[in-house]
């Protein structure tokens, strides 16, 4: 009888400790890991309150000094994530 307790607690044991490395385990590999500062665009910089990014295409009415100086930046041929701060409205 006394066989029998030791060697369900040890089984107990033992599964609750696989269980528990399995989860440290996945914590471990699904951390993320936040970018550096040093990699943030001009956008990111000039608009730190917008968590999701900024989008520089302008839906609405625009100046026509605003289209010269996103002509002028070469905002239509620009890459995502290297848009110039000119290519956002002020």
């Amino acid at each position: 009888m006394a066989f029998s307790r030791i060697y369900r607690t040890t089984i107990a044991t033992s599964a609750v400790a696989v269980l528990l490395a399995a989860g440290v385990a996945h914590s471990t590999g699904t951390r993320q890991v936040d970018r550096p500062v040093a990699l943030l665009t001009d956008a990111q910089e000039a608009y730190p309150d917008a968590p999701y990014g900024v989008d520089p295409m302008v839906t609405g009415p625009t100046s026509t000094a605003f289209r010269k100086r996103q002509d002028a930046a070469g905002c239509a041929q620009a890459k995502w994530p290297d848009v110039p701060l000119a290519c956002y409205p002020d």
